[in-house]
């Protein structure tokens, strides 16, 4: 059964599209960015207010390179604020290659004739899952094509297969979804599963671009995969991640257009969306776009920056997509997510790493090639706490109830925590001693930090547990 028809109508009135080009460039092209107004905007995001359409506007039209930096600034501030020094590491995984559409940026595109398409077996996805499981990994995306083949069945299956692998001490627990828009009763069966976010980004939010670079298959309906996630939600899938691929169309409707998403699912189910991801157009096989919108460095850093500042309790994620020193740069202005050791070839993890991409076989070029571990040695050095942590998701803190990260205190009591006890279970299975000793040196500092503001006994008696054996601890 096909779950996204070709012709969709929508008839709930939740669900009907919330992108108005016009009154997006009316913002663009009529708010005033003097120094005032930007400072104001800047602290009514420090005191942790979401920004309005007009908000926003300020902050993109700051040209000033003083209020650029201002805003930066400000980022950087209020992401330690929400989200503390912690940053969450996950790994893609996937899990097929079969798609029916012809999106112009994609190596999987169905006009790229590729020599073999492939969709990994129960038996293939399980040692898939056991080589990740074996470098540290905790946090998995599955990634598919869209094929009639991947079904909400067949995906609530392959999440099954990825939760039931155990190797030695570790384990998967949490299993994050990127796959095709479906019907309520399609999301109702993957939730079912037990995911935790379901991710589609809408690419571009500009119809006519979008008509552009989409030239065939399901995804061509627009409307289709602007509601998507309202489905998801209809379906009891309140965590949801959304995004745009930067270079398709100008980088300030995109941003402006996500701000508008996130007010859209606040106005109607009462939460925002848990993720916002913002990939950058990279090469890809046959890659045929009109590169007049490519963003550049300054601008990719200073939409995220302007993106933390109007989303204070969204999480961010930055991929693998951008090279390890921009990625290092981008970490203080607003990113809370990243992965590593990512590898983009189905069946890739299990194999001997190879020294080049063939983009005949990947969706896209990645430009960190690092191993996790190496990104681990990274953060630690640079004072961030990586983390593996789950603990929201399997004790039912998600969609509405995530909203607590604004409880005073919140993260100091849970995130940190949880954060260090994940860290403390990494270097223990799987770090060299090298980063083991910084890790653990790194691990001491934080919580002679925490019992400044608070009682830290039972932190310090888990951390024991762990190094003893005990897995799976959390506040």
């Amino acid at each position: 059964m096909i779950y996204y028809p070709q012709q969709y109508r929508i008839k709930d009135r939740r669900m009907q599209p919330f992108i108005d080009p016009g009154e997006i460039w009316d913002y663009i092209n009529n708010t005033r960015a003097d120094k005032a107004l930007v400072r104001e905007v800047i602290r009514a995001s420090l005191d942790k207010k979401r920004l309005s359409l007009e908000e926003t506007a300020v902050l993109l039209n700051a040209t000033d390179p003083d209020l650029i930096e201002e805003i930066k600034e400000g980022a950087r501030t209020l992401k330690e604020k929400v989200y503390g020094e912690r940053i969450v590491l996950f790994a893609p995984l996937y899990v097929g290659d079969l798609c029916t559409n012809n999106c112009q940026y994609c190596g999987f595109r169905s006009s790229n004739k590729k020599t073999k398409r492939l969709t990994l077996s129960s038996e293939e996805l399980l040692t898939e899952t056991k080589a990740l499981i074996d470098q540290g990994h905790k946090r998995l995306i599955l990634v598919y094509g869209e094929h009639p083949k991947y079904s909400p069945e067949f995906i609530a299956e392959t999440v099954k297969i990825v939760y039931s692998a155990k190797h030695n001490k570790g384990e998967i627990r949490r299993v994050n979804i990127n796959a095709a828009p479906f019907d309520i009763p399609g999301f109702r069966t993957i939730k079912d599963a037990g995911i935790g976010t379901y991710q589609i980004f809408q690419e571009t939010y500009h119809e006519p671009t979008y008509a552009k670079v989409h030239l065939g298959g399901v995804k061509r309906n627009y409307e289709w995969r602007l509601t998507s996630l309202d489905r998801a939600q209809e379906a009891g899938i309140d965590d949801v991640g959304i995004g745009a691929l930067f270079g398709l169309y100008d980088w300030r409707f995109e941003v402006m257009s996500l701000v508008r998403h996130v007010n859209h699912f606040e106005a109607v189910y009462n939460v925002g969306p848990h993720t916002i991801s913002f990939p950058r157009i990279q090469n890809a096989m046959s890659l045929d776009i009109d590169k007049t919108n490519i963003v550049k460095d300054e601008e990719f850093i200073r939409l995220v920056a302007i993106l933390r500042l109007a989303v204070p309790y969204t999480g961010m994620i930055l991929t693998a997509r951008e090279p390890a020193h921009t990625r290092s740069q981008i970490l203080r202005f607003g990113v809370s997510q990243i992965d590593g050791g990512t590898n983009l070839e189905l069946g890739g993890y299990s194999k001997e790493r190879k020294p080049d991409q063939d983009l005949s076989i990947e969706q896209f070029q990645i430009n960190d090639t690092r191993s996790l571990n190496e990104i681990m040695d990274e953060l630690i050095k640079s004072g961030y706490i990586p983390s593996f942590c789950t603990a929201c998701y399997r004790l039912g803190r998600t969609g509405e109830h995530f909203m607590e990260f604004s409880v005073p205190g919140f993260i100091k009591r849970y995130c940190s925590p949880n954060a260090l006890l994940t860290l403390a279970e990494y270097l223990e299975d799987y770090a060299p001693e090298e980063t083991k000793n910084a890790g653990y040196k790194l691990i001491e500092d934080k919580v002679k930090d925490l019992s400044k503001t608070q009682k830290t006994d039972k932190l310090k008696e888990k951390i024991q547990q762990v190094k003893q054996g005990k897995r799976d601890l959390y506040f």
